[in-house]
């Protein structure tokens, strides 16, 4: 046992364990930078992506949305470092308190996009669905999550907590999902909307993957 904690703690052991976050941060980069530059138009800034009227009366959902996500994803990827886990237990409990707040934000803040926005152009009731049962589930998993740790289940606990963080990193598979779609079976909006179901599908059962066969990685 020392000498398996001895090789994690060496250079090439350290940047191993960095793989992980740096790998989930390269995939949200896409949304992320679109979300910068949309909160950037909403509060005056130069419109570097096309205007949305659909968000002109109501922004503030659209902001919390954005900034929720930047901090669950960003900060959110590093809670995947055993290293930091064992070494910085309080932070890792402390990052964990706020990352759930800010995780309940982005699932909250999707319903009501979902529910008070009108449909972009180009989506379909398809769409629609899976977004409230996405945003309902990631709910769902985040206090379940908190709930298995207040209980000292720390495996239900990790488990809830990789589903959520799958969902909420949907968009960055999304990119790739609808590119791929778009090619291969057009741009209409069944295709569209079973592209962009196909983001939340893929990071979940990688996410049962991780949970079922490779959770020791995590520990």
């Amino acid at each position: 046992m020392t000498n398996a904690v001895a090789v994690t703690d060496r250079p090439a052991g350290r940047a191993a364990g960095l793989l992980v976050p740096v790998a989930l941060i390269a995939l949200s980069a896409i949304p992320l930078a679109a979300g910068a530059f949309r909160v950037a138009q909403l509060t005056g800034g130069p419109a570097v992506v096309a205007a949305d009227d659909r968000f002109a009366g109501l922004p503030a959902l659209v902001v919390v949305h954005i900034a929720g996500a930047a901090l669950y994803v960003l900060a959110g990827a590093f809670q995947f470092v055993p290293r930091i886990r064992r070494r910085h237990l309080s932070w890792h409990r402390r990052a964990g308190r706020l990352l759930a707040v800010a995780g309940l934000a982005v699932a909250g803040s999707a319903l009501g996009m979902t529910l008070l926005y009108a449909p972009k152009s180009g989506t379909g009731g398809l769409l629609y669905v899976l977004r409230l049962v996405f945003a309902s589930a990631m709910a769902a998993c985040l206090i379940l999550g908190f709930t298995a740790v207040r209980r000292h289940d720390i495996a239900a606990h990790r488990a809830w907590m990789i589903r959520a963080y799958a969902i909420g990193l949907a968009a960055g598979t999304q990119a790739f999902t609808e590119g791929i779609g778009g090619a291969v079976f057009g741009t209409g909006d069944l295709a569209g909307d079973l592209a962009k179901g196909a983001g939340w599908v893929i990071n979940l059962a990688i996410a049962e993957f991780v949970i079922r066969r490779g959770a020791g990685a995590l520990r």
